[in-house]
């Protein structure tokens, strides 16, 4: 891990940074696979390919019926996700430490805007962001810098190296180096060297654990 400039501003992503959502994405997207009569994904598979927002990757998925397949999803996901979705071990004590310090902390996710916070909302959370920019909260989602600077509005801060942006995917990763943040990878995932599939990160926290001790 290389020595990380001090916050004034962490900004983490939400599924599967935050808060364990692969089982419901996972079963909301193979019931909509089978109704538009496509071969069903494996856990492994939705893994590995699920990163960019629906409204960016729906059209590479289905084409022109993409909209008739996202209305699907969307409510396959609203039918189970507030029962579903688990705080990942230690991120409400991570996100408790954050406040503590009195460090500017928000939410940048590709899930459409209006299931984040109702998630959000859900499991009581809400104290702890200034702000939660969701898919179609801004004019472009991640790895589109617009995301980033409308979570910052009300800070009074600029994208740079004192924002961390932590994430799980290469999106969260290039996003933060669009906007010129401190890239934070997160998750148990396999990296190369210094790299994750090209993309270079400050440090990488394996569980909430690691990245409280970063905190501290």
């Amino acid at each position: 891990m290389k020595t990380v400039p001090k916050p004034n501003a962490i900004l983490f992503d939400w599924d599967n940074t935050l808060v364990d959502t692969w089982p419901v994405i996972h079963q909301a997207l193979n019931e909509t696979l089978r109704a538009m009569d496509a071969p069903e994904w494996s856990l492994a598979k939705v893994k590995m390919q699920v990163k960019k927002s629906m409204r960016d990757s729906f059209p590479e998925l289905f084409g022109e019926a993409w909209p008739r397949a996202a209305e699907i999803y969307q409510s396959a996901y609203r039918r189970i996700h507030l029962e579903a979705i688990r705080p990942l071990e230690a991120a409400e004590a991570v996100l408790e430490e954050v406040m503590r310090q009195g460090i500017f902390c928000a939410v940048v996710s590709n899930k459409r805007g209006t299931s984040l916070r109702l998630e959000m909302a859900h499991l009581g959370w809400g104290k702890y962001f200034a702000a939660a920019v969701g898919s179609e909260d801004s004019a472009h989602d991640k790895p589109h810098a617009a995301p980033v600077l409308k979570a910052l509005e009300t800070s009074g801060l600029k994208p740079g190296a004192s924002v961390w942006f932590v994430g799980d995917t290469i999106i969260d990763l290039e996003c933060a180096h669009v906007t010129h943040c401190t890239p934070i990878l997160y998750g148990d995932v396999a990296t190369d060297g210094e790299s994750y599939q090209g993309w270079s990160f400050a440090a990488h926290a394996r569980d909430h654990a690691a990245f409280f001790a970063m905190l501290r």
